[in-house]
């Protein structure tokens, strides 16, 4: 089956508000083996909405709709579709009795308008708001089945995985439907990673392979459809056997999880402390870090010593390796090194990480943007310096500085529990 989303409201033309609707529909139409082939998004006007749906009936089974079923007069989604078809619309008495309920337990006065979010399109069932008012609308016309969705998420997302779910899992009958395994790798671009498994993805009929990337990561995604999750896990696995044997060391995880989360469950599974002392990232490390949940049982911290004179207060680095005519200065190996030995040591962690480079706009201690050193110190073991020459602005270098230390973090912290265990 293919499907189109139909996004309507202005706001979203107007950039007003983002489209997080289509995304996740997207996703929850794919586990259920559904392709989605178009999305589009049309304003609040009756005339280029009804342009919308015959253009999508010419080019897909579903027609998902989300927005335009509220009470004011430029919510007309019900009503155009409605038109569209030569179908009446009609007050669905349920719906009408909660939204009655919901103005009189709260002592408002309800306007005639509200009516308007408990129409239904004859010949629809009825898709239960939890979260709202607004009722929803499935139906299937012909050869064409369409599903209407409020526009808030907080009453769409439900709505979606309750009563539509139910409702196009009997539409699809015996339907396969699709499973699918995400693929996460770090230390390695996509263009890299395409190479080396170019061969695979060429000729690819079952499952399927297709990558993604985003900032200092990148994906691939493994799909096939199979009658049960036991069926398609077979074919799945054998996939990604043929894929971790040619890049398994970049191989972070297998789940939908950002490559800090990865780091943390590591230290956790091995009851690891880590603390970190950052310069050019200005802090962004501890924030990827602290943005996992339940991070604080193994990072204890960190300091941004952005000036020498924080060096030298913060981590006691000497002047005279900062500064000076034959200082290595703050942007170089040894400093980035002092920086993990020096937190590591003041916090008693198992691990330490410094950043210390030039993010931009422009050079400084005649080292050119893009520099970046960084230091990994461990308990027990010889410090570690990488050195790293990035493009892109500010905001880039130093979101790449640090997925750079976080692969060679994970890198550590893999080879040590591997130690242990053998």
């Amino acid at each position: 089956m293919k499907a189109e989303i139909i996004a309507v409201g202005t706001e979203l033309l107007l950039g007003q508000i983002v489209n997080t609707n289509a995304q996740y529909l997207s996703q929850g139409l794919a586990e259920l083996g559904i392709d989605v082939y178009f999305q589009t998004v049309v304003g609040d006007n009756s005339h280029r909405l009804r342009h919308a749906i015959e253009t999508a009936r010419g080019r897909a089974d579903l027609l998902i709709f989300t927005g335009g079923l509220g009470p004011t007069q430029d919510d007309l989604t019900k009503d155009v579709l409605a038109a569209d078809l030569g179908l009446g619309l009609y007050i669905h008495g349920p719906s009408m009795e909660k939204i009655a309920h919901v103005f009189s337990s709260r002592g408002l006065h309800m306007v005639e308008s509200n009516k308007k979010q408990a129409l239904m399109i004859e010949g629809s069932d009825p898709l239960d708001n939890t979260a709202g008012l607004a009722v929803g609308n499935a139906l299937k016309v012909a050869e064409t089945a369409y599903v209407l969705l409020p526009g808030p998420p907080r009453e769409m997302k439900p709505m979606f995985d309750g009563p539509v779910k139910e409702w196009l899992r009997k539409l699809l009958g015996d339907e396969k439907p699709l499973y699918s395994r995400l693929l996460k790798f770090a230390g390695i671009g996509e263009s890299t990673l395409e190479d080396k498994l170019l061969d695979l993805i060429e000729a690819q009929t079952d499952p399927t392979i297709a990558p993604y990337a985003k900032e200092g990561e990148v994906a691939i995604r493994v799909s096939t459809k199979a009658a049960s999750l036991t069926e398609a896990n077979v074919r799945i696995d054998a996939t990604v056997s043929a894929i971790q044997a040619r890049v398994g060391d970049h191989l972070y995880a297998e789940e939908n999880i950002p490559l800090e989360e990865a780091v943390v469950r590591l230290l956790r599974a091995g009851q690891q402390k880590l603390a970190s002392a950052e310069s050019c990232s200005g802090g962004l490390f501890s924030e990827l870090i602290t943005n996992v949940p339940g991070s604080s049982g193994e990072y204890i911290g960190g300091v941004v010593t952005y000036t020498n004179q924080m060096k030298h207060v913060m981590l006691g680095i000497p002047m005279s390796q900062l500064e000076g005519e034959d200082a290595p200065g703050a942007i170089s190996e040894s400093t980035a090194a002092l920086m993990a030995e020096r937190i590591r040591e003041m916090t008693n962690s198992d691990y330490g990480v410094s950043l210390t480079g030039v993010a931009g706009p422009a050079e400084s201690e005649g080292k050119p943007v893009g520099l970046v050193y960084f230091a990994i110190a461990q308990r027990g073991k010889a410090t570690i310096v990488h050195t790293t020459h990035l493009s892109g602005n500010r905001s880039m270098i130093r979101l790449r500085a640090v997925k750079a230390v976080l692969y060679r973090l994970w890198q550590a912290i893999r080879e040590q529990e591997h130690l242990q265990q053998s």
